[in-house]
């Protein structure tokens, strides 16, 4: 084994060790990005590539968030390292939807606040999800209904009735992020609700809410009284 290869296993070894001992915590952010990068490339210093990443995207959660179209943007990322890190997040999202899964919804809330913040926090574009409840308020659809720009998503009433219909929910909570990090409804955002709020009542559906994810936060209509 070559001087290089023989400083980087034990490099790794030692990263290994404080993952096991102490957790996740234990390491900083380029390390849990180097050793998830380390796992699809085994023979490479993977720590200057882990910098350059979070650099460029601002922290381990914007990396892991963005897009494989994102990631492959960077320039030096493989389809394997693209699928690396995007494992990564499909296994942090099935672990934080477990808490929401088959449970009544209002009373799981802080749970499904975690997993939307999971998914949708460090998105660079405007996302909109639909979530479908049955009469016990157990989740039973969770579904994108619209992807669109930096700017915003276009949703329609019509769509979100009809898919509420078809999937014979008795309500729905709206769920959408904004790229720029503050959750603060704007006019359309508050439209678009009151919109879809009267579309709903008219066939008996209740809309228990619509948050808005940030960054650092959500903005909730309910507590805000806007619904």
């Amino acid at each position: 084994m070559g001087q290089e290869t023989a400083e980087h296993s034990g490099h790794r070894a030692r990263l290994r060790k404080r993952l096991l001992d102490g957790g996740g915590e234990a390491l900083l952010e380029h390390e849990l990005l180097e050793y998830l990068l380390a796992l699809a490339l085994p023979r490479r210093d993977t720590k200057p590539l882990a910098k350059r990443l979070i650099a460029r995207f601002g922290s381990y959660a914007a990396v892991v968030s963005a897009s494989p179209e994102e990631l492959a943007g960077a320039g030096e990322l493989t389809e394997g390292l693209i699928a690396a890190i995007k494992i990564a997040q499909a296994s942090a999202l099935r672990l934080l939807k477990a808490g929401v899964d088959k449970r009544p919804v209002l009373a799981s809330w802080q749970a499904l606040l975690d997993y939307l913040h999971a998914d949708l926090a460090h998105r660079q574009t405007e996302a909109v999800r639909l979530l479908l409840l049955n009469a016990r308020n157990v989740l039973i659809r969770d579904e994108v209904v619209s992807e669109g720009s930096v700017d915003q998503a276009a949703v329609y009433a019509r769509e979100i009735i009809r898919r509420a219909l078809e999937h014979h929910a008795s309500a729905l909570i709206l769920v959408h992020n904004h790229p720029s990090g503050d959750p603060k409804p704007s006019r359309d955002d508050i439209q678009m609700t009151r919109t879809i709020l009267d579309a709903a009542r008219l066939l008996g559906i209740a809309v228990h809410d619509h948050v808005i994810i940030g960054r650092s936060g959500h903005a909730s209509f309910k507590s805000l009284g806007l619904l």
